[in-house]
């Protein structure tokens, strides 16, 4: 059957207004139904959805497979917390900077340090390919994972625990559901900022890039700078990502950077569906809740994710988002 482009673009439109208006109504919903659970449960997975999308605009469209997001994620979230903890203890943080809880701070702090500790990584990383640049980002995040474990100033291995949430200027985000507007809007943000990205010229390059990078070298791009941009922007929306989850769960560990860490958000983009930018959200959904109802059920609930990601993978090509929208091709 041929693709029909204006069926696609109406099934597309109908699920992204479908899914903004669930998004958006949830928290009166869930409080009339006195279901309150569900905005924090959906914080967490707005947030994992905003760093499945970072994640996908490396994998996706700029062909780069990472094992090591999960160290951006991890560096975000001990960004918050390496400033509230001085906040917390009245110290003074490195280069004589005091600790703060303002999140007009250290979010930027975090985001920041995230995508500089992603610029260094991949400046080294990018000049490998295939099993080499997987196993190479893998490394990195084992190396942070370890070194996180090593700082007993910070906890160590059993982590930091935060006294509170950052205060957001006039926002109380202590409140659950200021919190979920609050990561719902910073999704919606990095979306729109991945979406003008992947559909201007510096998209078209990246994407380029990943079809036949030899060729665009030859038309005179110079591809490393395309990639090494392109995987500092994910580790921004990854360090984002890690600041909000260090908010809502009031606590940061070594774990977060750990390998399995990566592989799980890679699953959350692979159900969702590569290339797409919108799918992660639902590979995320997807995910979270599976684990989530399963957990209670048994132990072993990825015994079920396997089966259910073959299926996915094997016959939905864009994941969910395809299967949802009948998309075939990029």
């Amino acid at each position: 059957m041929p693709f029909d482009a204006s069926r696609f673009r109406t099934r597309t439109g109908v699920l992204l207004i479908t899914g903004l208006l669930f998004l958006l109504l949830l928290p009166p919903v869930s409080s009339v139904m006195n279901e309150s659970y569900l905005v924090s449960f959906f914080s967490r997975i707005l947030i994992y959805a905003l760093a499945a999308v970072s994640l996908d605009l490396i994998i996706g469209y700029g062909g780069m497979v990472s094992l090591g997001h999960a160290a951006f994620f991890g560096i975000g979230a001990y960004g918050v917390g390496f400033l509230t903890f001085h906040f917390q203890e009245s110290t003074l943080f490195i280069f004589g900077f005091e600790g703060t809880d303002n999140a007009l701070i250290s979010w930027p702090f975090a985001i920041v340090f995230s995508a500089a500790l992603a610029a260094i990584i991949g400046a080294l990383s990018l000049r490998t390919s295939g099993i080499y640049f997987i196993m190479i980002t893998l490394a990195f995040s084992q190396m942070f994972y370890y070194l996180f474990v090593s700082l007993e100033a910070y906890g160590g291995d059993d982590g930091l625990s935060l006294w509170s949430r950052n205060r957001l200027g006039p926002l109380d985000i202590s409140n659950d559901t200021v919190f979920y507007y609050v990561c719902l809007v910073s999704l919606l943000v990095f979306l729109f900022i991945s979406w003008r990205l992947v559909h201007s010229r510096f998209g078209r390059v990246v994407r380029g890039t990943r079809e036949n990078e030899l060729r665009m070298q030859t038309l005179g791009y110079a591809t490393y700078r395309y990639k090494l941009v392109c995987f500092t922007i994910a580790g921004a929306g990854a360090g984002l990502a890690g600041a909000l989850l260090a908010n809502q769960n009031e606590f940061v560990s070594p774990g977060l950077m750990h390998w399995t860490h990566s592989g799980e958000i890679l699953v959350m983009v692979l159900l969702g569906g590569m290339g797409t930018l919108f799918g992660p959200v639902l590979g995320a959904m997807a995910f979270l809740l599976m684990e989530e109802v399963l957990a209670a059920w048994t132990e072993h609930w990825m015994v079920f994710l396997g089966p259910f990601l073959i299926i996915v993978v094997l016959f939905a090509k864009k994941g969910l988002y395809g299967l949802l929208t009948g998309e075939r091709h990029e």
